[in-house]
């Protein structure tokens, strides 16, 4: 990969941040497959790495959470017997936290959809802000023990969806149970309950599927490695907090945040490699 030019690297990004898998990125920009995906692993360390020393002392009034599911190596059901059980294959969860105001993808994290990952994911995004906050989640109670443990100060509710059975036949294997209601639920503090919601965390749940080839679902496409997963996601949220501009906000969640005074370009975003492996191509004079 040391040897990729600099707008190579950025045609490649380009096609990863928009949804193409890494075989069709192949076929777009003519790099091969082991350079994207050491690409990925190396650019992915870069941008988490800046994520984490930019975004704190986030200035928030509303944050929801939620959970998207995947998988790696392969689906629980599929797992060999001597990998059920170990970590990293099997169903991942990506935990996010989004600033309903700004669109800002304020902590994500990577793993089970246990009592240890629920800890670890709070106290990040409790760490990142600078003031007490509205905190909406779904009602996995996972969250609560962990919101006690880590917020002193909060105004936590929980939004509880009321399913009704399930669809019957072969159709119904990928339907959703029907929703015939939330419960809206005060959990610490004093919650405004116009805004609880994770309407926007859950609109970003598609945003995922759909700018991450990863979490296409019914294809080959998903991650084989957690790691590779975590630094693919790294890009995603990277690109959507600082490259991409929001429709309703006409600005990037980052400048909306007061985090970044002009919008990133994927030049820009490749330019946080270490430049001992990024090399620029010089110019050629007559």
């Amino acid at each position: 990969m040391n040897t990729l030019i600099h707008e190579k690297r950025c045609a490649v990004v380009r096609c990863l941040v928009d949804g193409c898998s890494i075989r069709a990125t192949t076929r777009i920009t003519g790099v091969a497959k082991n350079t994207i995906q050491k690409l990925t692993r190396e650019l992915g360390k870069a941008v988490l790495q800046y994520h984490n020393n930019v975004v704190r002392n986030v200035k928030s009034q509303r944050v929801q959470c939620d959970e998207v599911w995947c998988f790696c190596y392969a689906k629980d059901k599929n797992l060999p017997d001597d990998m059920r059980g170990q970590p990293g294959v099997g169903s991942m969860w990506t935990w996010t936290a989004l600033d309903a105001d700004t669109k800002l993808m304020i902590s994500w994290r990577v793993g089970a959809r246990d009592s240890a990952y629920a800890h670890a994911f709070i106290r990040d995004v409790q760490e990142r802000l600078a003031n007490r906050v509205q905190l909406t989640t779904d009602g996995n109670r996972l969250y609560l023990e962990a919101v006690l443990d880590y917020f002193a100060e909060v105004d936590y509710a929980m939004l509880k969806k009321l399913y009704g059975p399930g669809k019957e036949g072969p159709e119904a294997r990928y339907s959703p149970a029907k929703c015939n209601g939330a419960k809206k639920e005060a959990m610490m503090g004093n919650p405004d309950p116009d805004h609880i919601s994770t309407s926007y965390a859950e609109r970003q749940n598609l945003n995922i599927r759909m700018q991450n080839r990863r979490f296409t679902r019914l294809t080959n496409a998903f991650s084989k490695k957690a790691e590779m997963l975590e630094r693919s996601l790294a890009l995603t949220f990277f690109y959507h907090n600082f490259v991409r501009i929001h429709q309703t906000l006409r600005c990037t969640p980052a400048m909306k945040a007061g985090l970044a005074d002009h919008k990133w370009s994927i030049e820009e975003m490749v330019d946080l490699l270490p430049e001992v492996s990024h090399p620029r191509r010089e110019k050629i004079s007559n």
